[in-house]
């Protein structure tokens, strides 16, 4: 069965997006631990990241990278933390957070309720930061792939 993960990278569940090229796509967090905090996903549909060939792997980092470095002008953080972890979902994802603190790191923290709009916000002005950081070909418009 397709995770949901897979599903919103088929347009089956809309998602926010924020990037989209031939191996993966990211998208802001529906429970993010900060104001930014967003997935890197590759497509193909892989449990553990360690089970990922080491070109996707690479990219997925060098995604994550761009991201980080423009979410660091974007969003006011001490830091932009990446995180694997995988128990949530069967389907690789890098967490992308904008942090003041390792404690901002704790899934227990996560806004379970974010305001649509709030998301819809951040999603914006990320895809604007990223096309003003020469991005602009990976940058989905608003809605669905």
């Amino acid at each position: 069965m397709a995770t949901i993960f897979t599903k919103i990278i088929n347009g089956d569940i809309p998602g926010r997006f924020v990037w989209n090229d031939d191996t993966c796509i990211a998208m802001m967090d529906i429970r993010p631990l900060h104001p930014g905090h967003l997935l890197v996903i590759p497509k193909v549909e892989i449990d553990q990241w360690t089970e990922l060939d080491s070109d996707t792997a690479a990219h997925v980092m060098a995604v994550a990278h761009k991201i980080g470095k423009v979410m660091k002008e974007l969003v006011p953080c001490e830091r932009v933390g990446l995180l694997i972890a995988g128990f949530e979902v069967p389907h690789v994802h890098v967490h992308v957070v904008p942090m003041q603190t390792m404690a901002q790191l704790d899934f227990r923290n996560a806004e379970v309720s974010p305001r649509a709009d709030a998301l819809d916000d951040m999603a914006e002005s990320v895809r604007g930061a990223l096309k003003a950081a020469g991005h602009g070909d990976h940058v989905p418009a608003a809605g669905p792939l």
